[in-house]
């Protein structure tokens, strides 16, 4: 397995499309029930499969992650050489990104002097979706990019 399995959560919202990936393997509600009560690591490796199809999928379009702290908020643009990461950081006393009224404070005041902007790059050590996995899985979430975007243009 590549990437890790879908959760159960995951796996319930994308039932017609696990129905759709059972069905190009030739393999009807039946067939699959039949498989579930006999041949449980069949099951796995269906079940993986399906996971990492689908987490290649998404990770290939994946071009923005972000990751909210206390304190630093991360965002991360994904090129196909490399990632962009820009680290804001904030030295007001109390002040927390991950709630709203502070992240909201940040948003309309973003040239204030607790502030600090970090960029830089690196090159991808591995494949990229699997780094990109590995920034999911390290709490990172994918975004529509707006956020990362309009930063850039403030510190560029």
């Amino acid at each position: 397995m590549k990437y890790r399995q879908l959760t159960t959560e995951q796996l319930n919202e994308m039932h017609k499309e696990f129905a759709v990936f059972l069905a190009s393997q030739k393999i009807d509600a039946t067939k699959w029930q039949e498989i579930k009560d006999t041949k449980p690591k069949r099951v796995e490796e269906a079940l993986n499969l399906f996971s990492d199809l689908v987490w290649e999928k998404v990770l290939s379009k994946t071009k923005y992650l972000s990751n909210l702290s206390k304190k630093n908020l991360n965002l991360f643009r994904c090129d196909t050489e490399s990632i962009h990461r820009i680290v804001i950081k904030c030295s007001k006393e109390n002040f927390d990104f991950s709630k709203k009224e502070d992240y909201k404070w940040f948003i309309n005041n973003s040239k204030d002097t607790s502030l600090s902007y970090f960029k830089g790059q690196k090159s991808y050590f591995k494949e990229n979706n699997l780094e990109i996995f590995e920034l999911i899985e390290k709490g990172c979430v994918i975004t529509n990019g707006d956020l990362y975007e309009s930063v850039f243009k403030i510190i560029d």
